[in-house]
């Protein structure tokens, strides 16, 4: 379920110093962060993105994907075969050797010496020595794998072209999952419940560990490069328009039943997300487009009333819809696009709206008033 909040968030844009597309994004502490991209672009902050350093990655393939285990030691993948790792904060950057020359697309480590990579041709690399020796795992599939996501040292998922692979046993066998649409990033917020963002607007939830997946749709329009969650119920998704309509935020904070659109505030689209806690998080994209957020996302507007200043009931309805508040107030009912579909003006403090000729679904109700505003949702039935 998707509901439109336009104007209701704000993400504000840092000063990258690189019109380079970057495509990952990963914080090792509140301060220190990284972000990889086009042209072997790898930039650092230590001061919560205030600035960005460009760093020498010693090349000039796309990177595509950026994790670290710890403060020192990270490692960045990229086009044709490339692994980047450093064990100094991104001071120096030492290639690994993959053994491919296929692209790869993502990296995840379970702990210092385990780690997974995997890219073009359904290839899947482990190492079990930090990086030294790699090598390739049968996934049994030959098309493009963009994200992979472990939840404990034998538990772990790829997903990409129309498939999903999962492995109990350290990669060492594969089983197919068959989603029937083009998935981008995977993230699991414990052993049984995952989410897996996609193309058309989808974002797949498991609640029982990969063995039945389904599809929330946020909007039909957009591809979503990235999903993560900062704690159980509180995940954010990120992509675009195919540069059409810009770069594109979502919230849930009901564990995927329902998607807040944010307002991103770029025309670039966004491909990574990623949070140090419930309130900060990052957002990288086309031509160098870095966003942040302090507040998870939320905009408290000037004079914004407290909940309490508006009450509506019955909510749910079917016909009637009652709404109360503190003072004489202008109200606007928005559908699940944003769209203002009524607007009345109230003399008194309580007034009922008919709102039979609503379809069944979520709806925002805006009640502006002398002193500000106040914002509240209802479900027509």
């Amino acid at each position: 379920m998707f509901i439109a909040a336009s104007g209701f968030a704000q993400w504000t844009a840092l000063s990258s110093g690189t019109t380079k597309w970057l495509f990952s994004v990963y914080f090792t502490t509140p301060n220190t962060g990284y972000a990889v991209g086009d042209s072997g672009k790898i930039l650092k902050t230590s001061n919560a993105g205030a600035n960005w350093i460009s760093q020498a990655s010693g090349t000039t393939y796309t990177l595509w994907s950026i994790y670290f285990i710890n403060i020192d030691t990270g490692y960045a993948v990229g086009d044709h075969g490339k692994i980047l790792k450093t064990s100094n904060g991104g001071t120096n950057w030492i290639t690994q050797t993959s053994g491919i020359g296929n692209h790869l697309f993502s990296v995840f480590f379970t702990n210092s010496n385990t780690g997974y990579a995997v890219g073009d041709s359904g290839k899947i690399l482990k190492t079990n020595n930090g990086g030294t020796n790699w090598t390739q795992q049968t996934s049994g599939i030959t098309h493009q794998l963009n994200s992979v996501f472990f939840t404990d040292a034998n538990t772990g998922y790829t997903v990409g072209a129309g498939t999903i692979l999962k492995t109990i046993d350290g990669g060492a066998s594969w089983t197919m999952q068959t989603s029937g649409t083009f998935l981008y990033s995977v993230y699991f917020t414990n052993s049984d419940t995952g989410y897996i963002s996609s193309g058309g607007g989808i974002i797949l939830k498991t609640i029982n560990g990969g063995i039945n997946w389904t599809a929330q749709t946020i909007e039909t329009n957009t591809w979503l490069s990235s999903v993560y969650f900062p704690d159980a119920n509180t995940g954010f998704a990120v992509g675009g328009y195919n540069s059409v309509s810009g770069g594109v935020i979502y919230k849930t904070t009901d564990g995927g039943t329902s998607w807040i659109a944010q307002t991103s505030g770029t025309m670039n689209d966004l491909v990574s997300v990623y949070f140090t806690d419930a309130n900060t998080g990052y957002a990288v994209g086309f031509i160098g487009t870095i966003l942040k957020t302090t507040n998870g996302g939320e905009f408290v507007e000037e004079n914004q009333l407290q909940e309490s200043a508006i009450n509506i009931f019955p909510n749910p309805t079917n016909n009637n819809l009652t709404i109360e508040t503190t003072e004489k107030a202008t109200i606007e009912i928005l559908n699940t696009q944003g769209q203002i579909i009524k607007t009345i003006n109230t003399a008194d403090k309580q007034t009922s709206i008919d709102v039979s000729n609503l379809s069944s679904g979520v709806y925002i109700i805006k009640a502006k008033t002398e002193s500000g505003m106040a914002v509240k949702k209802f479900i027509k039935e």
